[in-house]
């Protein structure tokens, strides 16, 4: 199954006499983007057991990376106009609107995996490892860093704190939900967030590198965008930059065991953080 098609079909709505709520909750799940957490958490319950269903829980993860993103980009943190490829929420609408349609698809992303076909104790697992990494312990504290240090330099050891949480929780979660879905023992699931963090750490090291050498056009996003931010090209440059990301890359193949969760790892790095 296609999961732009299963999103698609499963687009949040609510019945009311609002004009635009249910447009405006549909405009940034159909904006594209590259699902690259979904797609993660289904390709690794998928390399370990075939046979699970880890949909309902990869677009609940979708909704929650959705709402993260509208709130990042309001006037109060980031102030963006764009947003893949598309207008932002808070400009095409109000602000308002996209408060508040980030607050539905964060509490929607909850009411999915407790609603799924998932055995009580999978449900409840992944509602718990989605609520710790994308909330207080994770995504959260990440954001809440990366606002309040703005025009503030931060060391290395600094900004990785930052970015693990910010971003690197959500994708290390999202291999780990995976996992648990497919019935991995504790132990695996355990290495696989750790490889997901250092995932999670490649991927924002090579969204910065694309800030700093892209365009909008082609990033779908406002480029340059981050001189007055903790990142990785601003502290080392771009050069170090790529040099710690191939590192990284490295490190995640070789310390996953599972051949086809490895190859899985392996195509997504080519596909999404090389070029």
């Amino acid at each position: 199954m296609n999961f732009s098609d299963y999103l698609e079909a499963n687009l949040p709505k609510v019945e009311s006499f609002h004009p635009h709520f249910n447009e405006a909750i549909a405009w940034i799940l159909k904006a594209g983007g590259k699902h690259f957490r979904a797609k993660l958490l289904i390709g690794t319950a998928k390399a370990i057991n075939p046979l699970c269903d880890p949909y309902p829980v990869a677009l609940a993860v979708e909704f929650l990376h959705a709402y993260s993103l509208i709130h990042d980009d309001l006037p109060a943190m980031d102030n963006s106009a764009l947003r893949r490829g598309v207008e932002t929420l808070h400009v095409k609408y109000d602000e308002v609107t996209a408060i508040l349609v980030g607050d539905a698809l964060n509490t929607e992303a909850f009411r999915v995996i407790a609603n799924s076909n998932l055995p009580p104790q999978i449900a409840i697992k992944c509602i718990e490892i989605l609520s710790r990494n994308g909330g207080l312990e994770g995504m959260v504290i990440g954001q809440a860093i990366d606002c309040y240090f703005e025009n503030k330099k931060l060391n290395l050891n600094e900004l990785k704190f930052l970015h693990l949480h910010k971003t690197g929780a959500l994708i290390a979660a999202s291999m780990e939900m995976g996992a648990v879905i497919a019935g991995a023992s504790d132990e695996e699931c355990k290495s696989i967030y750790e490889a997901g963090l250092k995932l999670g750490l490649a991927f924002q090291i090579h969204d910065d590198i694309i800030d700093a050498t892209s365009n909008a056009k082609i990033a779908g996003k406002p480029t340059n965008n981050d001189t007055s931010k903790n990142s990785f090209t601003n502290l080392l440059g771009v050069d170090e930059a790529i040099k710690i990301q191939n590192e990284l890359e490295s490190q995640i193949i070789l310390e996953i065991q599972n051949k086809e969760l490895k190859e899985l790892i392996s195509n997504l790095i080519n596909r999404y953080l090389k070029g």
